[in-house]
């Protein structure tokens, strides 16, 4: 994968609940960040008007709906998403090789389409070993993840989304080429609200992560573009 600059690793999380809250910020830090992650929130109030909203104002978005279904639902979902010309959306690796292959499949024999990064979810970064047990789970986290991201390879996905505590086992597993986005990003000092297995930003870089996803600590920050720019340069030093 081409090198990629400090800024433009940087994904802010559009987590509010109207079109207006979150072009206000796409306005503020969209030369400061990468990109912008639309989430379930956001899609189920605006729909695809906040993708197409986002794109209008020189935004890229990862669309981050964790598609969970039978394969030929999620593939007919992920050329939708592919339409919509997002350059980053997600699925639940948990969802199986056969799901991931078929989402794969079906996007990349789409003539003439923008292709996005295909990115499988591993173990959301709100859970830790005792919520995985009572589902019957009793792999330890980085085990689950590094098997999770082999299997989302061997799909032919372009990466995953996985804890910046596991970034070292799955790029040993899977080979420096491929993405791994880390959510959980916390800036020295930050409150890691619900965020169990969370790292600074400097630190996720330093162990190899492509692109970091950051909500409140810049959204919520008294001046957004201060926080965007003091993370890039966070990053810029690691």
């Amino acid at each position: 994968m081409k090198t990629i600059s400090a800024k433009d690793k940087i994904i802010v999380a559009l987590d509010v609940e109207d079109l207006p809250s979150a072009l206000k910020l796409v306005e503020l830090l969209h030369d400061d960040v990468g990109a912008f992650k639309i989430g379930k929130q956001l899609f189920t109030s605006t729909g695809p008007d906040a993708v197409r909203s986002i794109h209008g104002l020189g935004g890229r978005v990862f669309l981050d709906l964790k598609f969970h279904d039978i394969p030929t639902t999620v593939a007919k979902a992920s050329v939708e998403a592919a339409r919509h010309g997002v350059f980053m959306f997600n699925m639940h690796a948990l969802g199986g090789s056969a799901m991931m292959r078929e989402a794969v499949r079906a996007v990349r024999s789409e003539p003439g389409m923008q292709q996005p990064l295909m990115i499988a979810v591993t173990v959301l970064t709100s859970m830790g070993p005792g919520d995985l047990q009572p589902l019957g789970i009793t792999l330890p986290v980085d085990e689950l993840v590094a098997r999770l991201a082999l299997l989302a390879k061997e799909a032919g996905m372009s990466g995953v989304v996985a804890s910046p505590r596991e970034i070292g086992l799955i790029k040993k597993a899977c080979g420096p080429e491929f993405i791994v986005v880390t959510p959980g990003i916390r800036p020295a000092g930050s409150d890691a609200n619900d965020q169990k297995r969370a790292m600074t930003p400097a630190e996720a870089v330093q162990a190899g992560a492509d692109f970091i996803v950051v909500g409140r600590p810049i959204t919520h920050a008294p001046d957004p573009e201060a926080a965007a720019r003091s993370i890039a340069e966070q990053i810029a030093a690691a």
